[in-house]
């Protein structure tokens, strides 16, 4: 198969769901076709609610469906579906922990030539502060796909983080994830790689060219950032003794803070984490990953650097 965007498994997702029955609305920001919410629209147009420009409305809208009693998405971009409206969303969805999924797609540097204003970096570190929201970073379209279903059939606020640029298939069409989840994708001895996201695959590939000079790395899918799998995690790093955690996302708050986190409080280990120092700038997506060091290339030279401590 061919490699695929997260976020083009959300409308399909959508789609399904309300074949089975399930009472699915969406709501989006101007943005439905990008961030294919548009598909739902078409299968049903009474399902799908754009507001136009207007983040902060897309929220307050989506707040009162979920009052009367529908399971309602969220589009846009992750720049704005988290930033513009985040005193919404924490006021409005997740103190009255409302059954509403903030899932926009268009997130990380690879959004690429849009540059730096729709790259969005910090949405992780935002959605996990938050009491009440969940938040899940799926790998690859099948991953996409069941965090998806997982919202759906998960009462309350919840965050689902889609991308835009393709990339490898991780999973199969059997694959559920849950809450929490990691997921062991490699098994190793040496260290520990921690990633979420389009990191997984680069990861797997950084692991394949460490262990063509006799080191063995495990890579664990962070599928589920909060609540942490803290048995997954807990038990590789005292396996390994070395965690490196990897994260299209800046390295303030995210996924490679939780883990750092749960680690200094249960089990102390030695630590590299790989991610965004800063804003990103105007490249192609996969220009971006191998400027910022996200590429299978930079996880190698980051696990060797760990290793050396």
């Amino acid at each position: 198969m061919a490699d695929r965007a997260t976020r083009a498994a959300f409308g399909p997702t959508l789609i399904e769901l309300v074949k089975e029955g399930l009472d699915i609305m969406a709501v989006d920001a101007d943005l439905a076709g990008s961030t294919t919410t548009a598909q739902l629209g078409s299968f049903d147009p009474d399902r799908l609610v754009d507001v136009g420009i207007a983040e902060q409305d897309m929220i307050g809208i989506a707040a009162g469906l979920a009052l009367m009693g529908r399971i309602v998405f969220t589009g846009s971009f992750a720049a704005f579906g988290t930033g513009r409206c985040l005193d919404q969303i924490r006021n409005t969805v997740c103190d009255t922990n409302l059954n509403v999924k903030i899932c926009p797609t268009h997130s990380g540097v690879t959004v690429g030539e849009d540059g730096a204003t729709h790259q969005a970096l910090e949405d992780i570190a935002l959605m996990r502060t938050l009491p009440n929201m969940r938040v899940l970073v799926p790998a690859d379209y099948y991953a996409a796909a069941a965090a998806v279903r997982l919202a759906a059939k998960t009462d309350g606020p919840l965050y689902v983080r889609m991308g835009r640029f393709p990339v490898p298939e991780v999973y199969d069409e059997d694959f559920t994830g849950g809450l929490p989840f990691a997921g062991v994708v490699r098994e190793g001895t040496d260290l520990t790689i921690c990633a979420c996201g389009l990191e997984v695959s680069m990861a797997l590939k950084a692991a394949d060219a460490l262990a063509a000079s006799g080191i063995s790395a495990e890579v664990i899918d962070v599928f589920s950032v909060k609540p942490l799998d803290e048995d997954v995690i807990l038990g590789s790093a005292a396996k390994t003794g070395r965690v490196l955690t990897c994260e299209e996302h800046s390295v303030l708050g995210g996924m490679g803070s939780a883990v750092a986190e749960l680690l200094a409080e249960k089990l102390p280990t030695p630590m590299e984490f790989l991610g965004m120092h800063g804003f990103g700038t105007s490249a192609p997506g996969d220009v971006l990953l191998k400027h910022y060091g996200l590429d299978e290339v930079g996880v190698e030279a980051a696990a060797r650097t760990l290793l050396e401590r």
